[in-house]
């Protein structure tokens, strides 16, 4: 398919948007969330997050081979249609608990973490194999990853609105909604990839014993054939450092708004300036993909989040106009690091010969990166201020120092690291 329309890249990229209404409040707002309603330590929320998205990140590689193991025209509708009630319940428990949760606020934490992201990670990787398999002309891919991130973004803007300006029963309600209306439309009128028959597939036979794998060995397989492909390995440590370079910002966001700052009261604003700007900058980084190609332009995208970045450290309270402006800035730079990665990821698994085979298996090792990312960022960074003495609500002078470091200048060093990998990496060859 080399001509995708508008409204079948809209049926299709709609999904984007629910999918990043139960993202943000679980990325940004949870921590927050228990340490004031609850009363858990930044300890216990960061141990709690690491071993859910660390338990998580591993099911991913076997959602990836599961996918791969039914390639016909309607599996990736039919696991969409899987995820919803995990999507569903584990966000109401996550954001609504029961009396209950009062006695044991860690493990009940942690176990609605649990099925909300089992929802997340199949549906995710179902919606982004799909988008992989249904074209790989270059302009078609960044088209479709432009418009599917351009509806994640609005999901992702609505939600800080929601948080900012109703209640959290109006994000759920809201989250339930439109997550049952984006699914009909990509289910019932999205465009569908032609899929390939994987080789040697029609050939095994039940009864040969050298065929027939154990499902663990076809797991473990699927999460390594990605890394056969010697431009995803370069792609993939990139995506690592900059990944984990952007969730910590993400996740100590909150607590940087309230305590440096003393802006908690625009923290909302704050968010949706910053994907506002996001979403707006996803046609220029087309245009400048479409010019540059699609590596360059993301360098062009660190280079920007870096240079920005690099003021927040000397902003002290009441910096609203200047955190505003970062804000803006870095936010455009984010439409690079959403638009164009998986468009790299697609062209990287047509190189690889295994367009409309092995999806599932790329998207499968892509999510546990961002699992990872994600993991990595509130399990380390949490528990490490809760070392250094910062506590939320604190106006000690070494607790916000230390906050302002784990903020505003370890992830531009990451940044940095990112963008010289990326440089150096044969990735314009795809």
């Amino acid at each position: 398919m080399s001509r995708l329309s508008f409204a079948g890249l809209l049926n299709y990229g709609l999904f984007g948007l629910p999918l990043a209404l139960v993202a943000l409040p679980i990325y940004v707002y949870v921590p927050q969330f228990y340490s004031a309603r609850f009363g858990l330590s930044l300890t216990l929320i960061g141990t709690a997050l690491l071993l859910a998205r660390l338990l998580d990140a591993f099911i991913d590689p076997a959602i990836g081979w599961w996918i791969d193991q039914n390639q016909h025209r309607r599996s990736h509708a039919r696991y969409i249609t899987f995820a919803l009630p995990a999507l569903i319940f584990g966000f109401l428990a996550l954001f609504h608990p029961l009396p209950v949760a009062n006695f044991a606020p860690f493990y009940w934490f942690l176990s609605s973490l649990m099925v909300v992201y089992a929802g997340f990670s199949l549906a995710t990787i179902a919606h982004q194999s799909w988008g992989a398999a249904l074209t790989q002309a270059p302009l078609e891919r960044t088209r479709l990853t432009a418009v599917r991130e351009a509806c994640g973004l609005i999901g992702v803007i609505s939600a800080a609105a929601l948080s900012q300006l109703a209640s959290i029963a109006w994000l759920s309600t809201s989250f339930v909604f439109t997550l049952l209306l984006a699914s009909s439309l990509l289910i019932s009128y999205a465009p569908r990839p032609i899929v390939s028959n994987l080789p040697g597939a029609a050939e095994q036979e039940p009864g040969d014993q050298d065929a027939v794998r154990s499902g663990a060995t076809q797991i473990f397989s699927s999460l390594m054939l990605p890394f056969q492909n010697h431009y995803f390995r370069h792609l993939f440590t990139v995506f690592v450092v900059n990944g984990i370079a952007a969730s910590i910002p993400a996740t100590l966001f909150l607590f940087f708004a309230k305590d440096r700052l003393q802006l908690e009261h625009l923290s909302g604003v704050f968010l949706i300036v910053y994907f506002v700007a996001a979403a707006l900058s996803m046609p220029l980084w087309v245009m400048v993909a479409g010019r540059l190609g699609e590596t360059r332009a993301w360098l062009c995208g660190m280079v920007l989040s870096i240079v920005t970045f690099m003021w927040v450290f000397g902003l002290g309270a009441g910096a609203a106009t200047s955190f505003g402006l970062v804000c803006v800035l870095s936010g455009f730079a984010l439409g690079a690091d959403l638009a164009l990665p998986p468009a790299l990821l697609a062209a990287v698994i047509r190189h690889g010969g295994h367009s409309g085979q092995r999806e599932g298996a790329y998207f499968g090792a892509w999510n546990w990166a961002t699992k990872m990312n994600l993991a990595l960022a509130a399990g380390v960074s949490l528990p490490l201020l809760d070392y250094l003495g910062y506590t939320p609500g604190t106006s000690d002078t070494q607790g916000i120092f230390a906050l302002g470091i784990a903020y505003a200048i370890l992830p531009c060093l990451l940044k940095l690291i990112a963008a010289v990998l990326l440089w150096r990496a044969p990735l314009r060859d795809v």
